[in-house]
């Protein structure tokens, strides 16, 4: 049997955590190295890396979830803007391996950025579309569900 998580034990009470809201299928609390006051984890309380292990019912509970801790935190935090970010997978910056989606609150001039941030060197956003390069890519995924 795998090794337990970090989320793992927080769910089996072996390592504390700071609860904001749960049901029988996930678990919200906040994060202890918070990128911002409030910032708070949903975990499903079924352990797997990634969203593609959830089964469609625990997916939608996951999200509901996220709905939920997001109006929790929009009442405290006085807003209804927030990043809400999944790493799934370590190589997207998952350092947990089990599911779980940041939801952090964001007020004007809170000092978080945005998803260009992530990747500097990208070409910047606003820039003319090379529609050509996106439709060869559109057509590939498609033939990839057929």
């Amino acid at each position: 049997m795998a090794e337990p998580t970090l989320f793992d034990r927080i769910l089996n009470k072996t390592l504390p955590s700071h609860k904001v809201a749960e049901d029988e299928l996930w678990y919200s609390f906040l994060d202890i190295f918070p990128r911002r006051e409030g910032h708070a984890l949903i975990i499903p309380k079924q352990s797997v890396q990634r969203l593609s292990d959830l089964s469609t019912p625990m997916r939608n509970a996951l999200f509901a979830g996220v709905v939920e801790v997001q109006n929790i935190l929009s009442k405290y935090f006085e807003t209804d803007d927030f990043t809400v970010c999944i790493h799934d997978g370590p190589l997207a910056g998952q350092e947990v391996s089990h599911v779980h989606v940041h939801v952090i609150p964001r007020h004007s001039g809170d000092g978080g950025s945005t998803l260009q941030a992530m990747w500097p060197h990208a070409p910047p956003m606003g820039e003319e579309a090379d529609h050509g390069i996106l439709h060869t890519l559109s057509m590939n995924l498609q033939e990839v569900i057929l």
